[in-house]
């Protein structure tokens, strides 16, 4: 809802400003939410999962090498922007590195920002129609009023020394990835078994679905409608790759298509383990290779970059002869 009408709003010229600091706040919070669903009995599962985390880095690249020579060969944009708008990951990261590296990073921005959108409206109406699925019982996280004094000191603990150590080691998504860490640490050693209540998380679905809404604040329709429709289209391949995908894992390991892809969509990491928690499907699973698909596509960025800079740079001047 938060997310519709900020869309509508950012692209109808309203004076919407977008609620950063608010973000700020929220995204901890998700953090420790998502890091408190590492018990040890969901950790017991975590090496059945190698098979998919291996299959999701070897669908990541194959799909960014994918995008980048589409881009390149038929849309005709240079080697640098078509690869770190291609790469399924890692918003602002692929932003940063790619303007380092003479890419435009107000298309890379603007084809990221549509992918991550897009993707968290087709996911829930997909699973809400097509899947039968009813949103998840909130309810298990608890209320405000019977958290104890000293598990909220602990995962407010959590939230900010993860933050902070996240930071300073410039980790990806510090923000999300500090605090899920540190607070996955604490809930596994049995510290505390308190989780965020669901006020909280809430009021965060409700800042995070704004936030992407405003990210189209200035966004003129008429000056950038082609690369919006390529953005939309490449979306759309992702998310039926991954499906794809999602199905020859369940072949090979027997996990269900649907948990799957939801770990496999190309979603921002905030974004798709909420919509894990709303949809009540396994939200370690899917944070865990959410985590692992951003660190992963961020850390190899440059080195994939320079090994397929020669096969892009071929294909944009055949592209141009």
């Amino acid at each position: 809802g938060a997310l519709l009408f900020t869309l509508v709003a950012s692209l109808s010229g309203a004076p919407l400003v977008r609620p950063q600091r608010l973000r700020l706040l929220m995204v901890p919070v998700l953090g420790v939410m998502l890091g408190a669903g590492f018990t040890p009995e969901a950790v017991g599962h975590i090496a059945e999962w190698l098979a998919s985390v291996s299959m999701l880095l070897v669908y990541a690249l194959g799909v960014t090498a994918m995008v980048s020579y589409y881009l390149v060969s038929v849309v005709r944009w240079d080697a640098a922007t078509a690869y770190f708008s291609a790469s399924p990951g890692g918003f602002s990261e692929m932003a940063l590195i790619g303007e380092s590296m003479g890419a435009d990073d107000r298309k890379i921005s603007l084809i990221h920002s549509i992918r991550i959108t897009l993707t968290v409206l087709i996911i829930p109406f997909w699973f809400k129609f097509f899947e039968g699925y009813e949103p998840g019982n909130m309810t298990a996280l608890g209320n405000m009023a019977d958290i104890r004094l000293i598990d909220a000191a602990i995962l407010i603990a959590c939230a900010v020394v993860g933050f902070v150590v996240a930071r300073r080691l410039r980790l990806p998504a510090a923000q999300l990835l500090g605090p899920t860490l540190i607070s996955a640490v604490v809930h596994m050693t049995g510290v505390t078994e308190a989780r965020p209540p669901q006020e909280i998380i809430a009021l965060a679905q409700v800042v995070i679905g704004a936030s992407i809404g405003c990210r189209f604040l200035g966004v003129s329709l008429r000056h950038v409608f082609g690369t919006m429709a390529r953005a939309a289209a490449i979306t759309v391949f992702i998310l039926c790759t991954a499906l794809g995908a999602a199905y020859l894992v369940h072949l090979v390991t027997g996990l269900p298509v649907k948990t799957v892809w939801l770990a496999f969509a190309p979603g921002g990491l905030a974004e798709m383990t909420l919509i894990s928690l709303s949809l009540g499907i396994d939200v370690a699973f899917v944070s865990v290779h959410h985590m692992v698909r951003v660190l992963f596509l961020v850390a190899m960025a440059p080195i994939a970059f320079k090994l397929l800079r020669g096969v892009l740079e071929r294909a944009e001047a055949a592209s141009k002869a």
